[in-house]
């Protein structure tokens, strides 16, 4: 099956978020992004810490997610940002897109 790449990165704010996916777009390196509020429980420095935030799902190729990635780690708040990427097998149509809307 053809595959995409997508990035989970979670965000303090909407705002954040919003803004992170308009520069990945802006800049073609995703075809699209998907931002889901959630609830996050951490520890953080000896702490354990409670926050919402708002994740980006972002699709791109394999061959511009590392661009996406460093682009979003230089845009967000965060002192350590979590950036994770996920290979994700998709329908042909779908992956074709991915890479039109990335050129």
């Amino acid at each position: 099956m053809p595959a995409v790449t997508v990035l989970y990165i979670p965000c303090p704010s909407l705002r954040e978020a919003a803004k992170i996916s308009q520069a990945l777009l802006e800049g073609r390196l995703i075809a699209c992004a998907n931002i889901v509020e959630s609830s996050s429980i951490y520890n953080w420095k000896g702490k354990r810490e409670n926050a919402k935030e708002h994740i980006i799902f972002a699709k791109t190729t394999p061959k511009k997610a590392k661009k996406a990635e460093r682009l979003a780690k230089r845009l967000h708040s965060y002192e350590i940002p979590a950036i994770l990427s996920f290979r994700a097998g998709a329908n042909s149509e779908y992956v074709k897109w991915v890479a039109t809307e990335t050129e």
